[in-house]
């Protein structure tokens, strides 16, 4: 979207005649064109100059709002007086949520790009994770996750074949296939930890050397606590961030 029509989608959020300070009403104004992806992951926002003449506000409260939002993380300054919009994502822990969901929930359109789907014994960490005898055939699906195209995480899902028992026919989303088939897990158990990546992960998510990724494992159940699928999810650590909320 050009800069001008950026600016009059933002002044019909920003009220002069309001009693608001206008350096939150422009702060919101801006987080609700990024939420509506009016500003996309990754894209320019209009200059402070820009912003300020094209709304009618002084120099010092754009700068505040763009402050604020550089604070939340919603924003990025960058060489050469450039505010982009932040292509780093959220992952709330709180819920259970699959990976397509996240996305779309952000406005992004997710992708998936087949690395492997075989049928095979198990190792012994999905034995003991699945809770299944080593002569149980299990699915592995290794997929590369990406969010409007951009390379995000590389997950590895491992379910009891008696879940699955064609692999082709999964498509984007396994939580969809497995709704369809009587098997969406109702809880999981997860588990966090920091891993460096291997030279093929980086080369997967085209990430430079000496970069960390979040690596998620969980477990997830079935009504009656069958263990459905563990599943090992490693996220680009410079763009994905993982949210708690706590409440007393």
């Amino acid at each position: 979207m050009s800069d001008q029509a950026t600016l009059q989608f933002l002044a019909g959020l920003v009220s002069l005649a309001s009693g608001e300070p206008l350096y939150r009403q422009l702060g919101r104004a801006l987080k609700t064109a990024i939420d509506e992806s009016v500003l996309k992951r990754g894209a320019v926002i209009p200059s402070e100059r820009d912003l300020s003449t094209g709304l009618g506000l002084s120099r010092v409260t754009v700068r505040k709002a763009i402050d604020n939002l550089v604070s939340d993380g919603l924003l990025d300054r960058r060489q050469g007086a450039k505010t982009v919009v932040s292509s780093r994502l959220e992952k709330s822990l709180a819920t259970m949520t699959s990976f397509s969901e996240d996305m779309r929930s952000r406005g992004l359109e997710p992708g998936c790009v087949w690395i492997s789907r075989e049928i095979s014994r198990p190792s012994p960490a999905e034995m003991m994770a699945l809770g299944i005898p080593g002569h149980e055939k299990v699915v592995r699906l290794r997929r590369l996750r990406t969010a409007d195209t951009m390379p995000i995480a590389i997950e590895t899902a491992t379910l009891p074949a008696r879940f699955v028992p064609d692999p082709e026919a999964i498509g984007a989303s396994l939580y969809e296939y497995l709704a369809a088939h009587g098997a969406m897990p109702v809880r999981a158990m997860q588990r966090m930890q920091a891993k460096p990546a291997t030279e093929e992960e980086r080369r997967l998510l085209v990430t430079p050397e000496g970069t960390s990724l979040l690596t998620m494992e969980r477990r997830c159940f079935l009504a009656d606590d069958q263990i459905v699928e563990f599943t090992q999810t490693k996220y680009r650590g410079d763009v994905y961030d993982f949210v708690i909320e706590l409440t007393r």
